[in-house]
Order: structure tokens, then sequence, then C-alpha cells
């Protein structure tokens, strides 16, 4: 029995470890892959967007998962989908191409985080998710290594930029799908019922927002995902302007810390309580834009990746955090179209807005030369976004109550 637990654990963590290796490899670097090709302002901001659009079909794949297909058979096929896309990205060269294609990549892909999220609680006590969900960190990390192969023993000029990036992506998206066929059965909870829009939609897991205490949660993870969207979708372009050569390494640097706090996420929560555990992520969250600011006010290098290591608090524990406090009041029936909802408000509308707001600050405090040469104000970019941080800290400590029957 035990050997059949530790079967199943592995399998889960495996998943996730693919499943974040196979999005971390192309897709920390597309922001400067981008600008190499001259995408810039609106449209870049457009096809960084395709990540929370792609959270909008969470809600659909998990109401299938629900009702009428086992999860991991959803899993791989929207793994061999995003293969299939992402090769068609890395050898078009018309951008209409890239951009289609790209969208398309994200489509199938994104679902995959409430997906995986579902399985893994399925399987395993939602306490120990954040653990499992660690190797989904260590998948992260792993991506930094193939820059230092192409890099060190190809030879490639540029990794971090270029479309190469893109194939790794194909290709371990297509491992991923294989493997996903190996997992643990997890048949839909309410299999054989008519299909209807209401359920095709997942409205259902939205009755979630009558409670007030979830809307509050929605409400600040929403608001901070405004202030997120600057590091997770631009963090790229900020660092090849401050010339950092191994992008996807440099960001690593908050990968390797969120593997610490993933691991202590669970004892955390338990110790601290929900809203002291939320909380301290936030915090977190101010600390990363202030490092931010003040690296650039006392050109200090140093302090960006300060900045850069507050990534595992803020992602441990307020997002990790938020997925346990989801599935924690979800009806069972609606477990994985809640992890979607989760993501189409977080990972999806909040982060368009996110993306477009983050993109015209950016776009509002540059300039540009006569000979075509940008130069950035990121310290006010980051003073404004520590400022709406500390705002968001505020209003989730003064309005977010502590659930009943958890640690206060």
């Amino acid at each position: 029995m035990k050997d059949s637990t530790l079967t199943k654990h592995v399998s889960l963590a495996v998943m996730m470890m693919m499943q974040f290796l196979l999005l971390a490899v192309w897709w920390v670097p597309l922001a400067a892959y981008l600008t190499n090709r001259g995408v810039d302002g609106v449209m870049k901001a457009l096809v960084l967007s395709s990540m929370a659009i792609g959270s909008m079909a969470s809600p659909i794949i998990g109401a299938f998962a629900d009702r009428y297909l086992s999860a991991q058979k959803i899993l791989a096929v929207s793994n061999l989908l995003t293969a299939l896309f992402l090769l068609v990205t890395g050898l078009s060269d018309d951008f209409l191409w890239v951009f289609i294609s790209i969208f398309a990549a994200m489509l199938c892909y994104m679902p995959t985080w409430s997906l995986t999220s579902a399985i893994a609680m399925t399987h395993a006590k939602p306490e120990l998710f954040p653990r499992i969900r660690m190797f989904g960190t260590v998948g992260w990390v792993a991506s930094g290594l193939f820059s230092l192969v192409a890099v060190r023993f190809f030879k490639v000029d540029m990794f971090d930029g270029s479309n190469i990036p893109l194939f790794c992506g194909s290709g371990l998206a297509l491992v991923a799908a294989l493997l996903n066929l190996t997992l643990p059965d997890t048949p839909p909870n309410k299999s054989g019922e008519k299909l209807s829009v209401r359920k095709l939609l997942g409205i259902d897991a939205f009755t979630m927002l009558r409670d007030r205490n979830y809307r509050m949660f929605i409400i600040c993870s929403s608001a901070a995902m405004l202030a997120f969207a600057l590091y997770y979708s631009f963090g790229s372009e900020f660092l090849r302007d401050r010339q950092f050569k191994y992008i996807t390494l440099t960001m690593n640097w908050g990968q390797a810390v969120e593997l610490v706090f993933l691991f202590f996420a669970s004892t955390i929560i338990m110790r601290t309580g929900l809203k002291k555990a939320l909380t301290i992520g936030l915090i977190a969250l101010i600390a990363r834009y202030m490092s931010f600011y003040l690296g650039g006010v006392f050109d200090a290098g140093v302090l960006y990746i300060v900045g850069i290591m507050f990534h595992g608090l803020i992602f441990g524990l307020f997002f990790a955090g938020g997925q346990v406090y989801t599935d924690s009041i979800a009806p069972k029936t609606l477990r994985a179209q809640a992890q979607g909802m989760l993501s189409f408000l977080i990972w999806g509308v909040a982060l368009l807005l996110g993306n477009f707001i983050c993109g015209q600050l950016i776009d509002f405090n540059k300039t540009v030369d006569a000979s075509g040469v940008a130069t950035y104000d990121w310290n006010t970019v980051f003073g404004i976004t520590t400022v709406f941080s500390v705002a968001v800290a505020i209003l989730f400590c003064l309005f977010f109550k502590q659930e009943k029957g958890t640690k206060s």
C-alpha cells in the first residue's frame, strides 16, 4: 500500500516537473525574443497576454474533466497539441503565424495548470499539494540548463531571445504527453451527464463567488496579479535592458528559492494560518519591487537578484496557497472547475489586464533617441508598482477574514 502511494506521488511529481519545464524553457525569454524581432508596444503586450487568454479556457477544460473525460487523458491531448503549435511557432518567419501559433499553444497549455492541480489533489492530500507543486518549480529551474548547454557546449551565440527555446518546448511537450498516459486514472465525478452550455463553460464553479470571503480573496489576488505581471511577463525585457546574458538562468534564482518555500508552504500554512501565510506572500511582492527600485537608485545589481529571489515567497505562499484555499472550500463535484475558475480569473482576466497596464507603464517611461535607441526609466516603473503592492496588502489585511476552522 505504501509502495503504491509512493509510486503515485512520484508520478504526480514528474507530471508537475514536466509541465512547468516545457513552459519555462520558452516562455521566460519570450519578451526578449519578441524585442529582437522588432515587436514592441501593444503587439508585444498582446502576444504576452496569450498566457492570460489561454487561462480563460480553463473552466471549460475543467468542466470536461469533472463530467465527461478522465483528466489525465485531457492533459495528454493538451500537451500533444502544445508540442505541435510550438513547433509551428519556431519554424515560422512570418510574424502573423508566430502570433497565431503562440496563442493556439497557450489555449492548449494553460488549462493544464488547473488540470494538474486537480489531478494532484485527487490522489494526494490537499495539504501535501505545495510539496508536489514544488516539482513544477524543479522543472522551471532546470529550464535554465538548456541555455547553458546551448551556449557552452553547442557554441550557440544566443539562446535566450532566439527561436531555439521554442523547439525545446515542443520536444518537452511531446515527452510530457506520453508520460501523462501513465498517470493514475482521474475519472469524471459526474460521468454520463447530459451536455449543456452551462456545464460546458464551467459556470457552476462561479457560484463560489457568492461567499464574501472568497470574493475578497479573488479581488485581492486579481489586484496582486496586476503588479505581479510586470515581473512575470516583462522581466526578461528588463534584464535584457540591463545587459544580463543568461536571462532564463538569472530569473531561475527566484524559482530556486520557490523550491524551498513550496516544500515548507504546507507547514507554514498549518502553523501560521491561511491569512498570515497569504499576507507574507503579499509582503514579499512589495519587497520584490522595492528591491528593484533601490537597485536602480543605488546602481546595485545585486538588489535585482534579491528582488528576483522574493519570487519564491510570492508564488509559494500567495498563489499556491490560494489554490489550496480554493480546493478546501470547493464542492467535491466542482474541484477541477474551481481550479479552472481560479485560473480564469487570476491567470486569465487579471494577468491580461496586468500585461496591458504594465506594458503601457513601461512604454510611458521609455524614450527613444534619434538613432532609435530606447532608454527606460525603470525606477519610476518599479516605484509605482511598489506603492500599488502596498495598497493591495493593506486591502487584504483589512477585509479578508480568517476561515473558520483554520488557525488564526
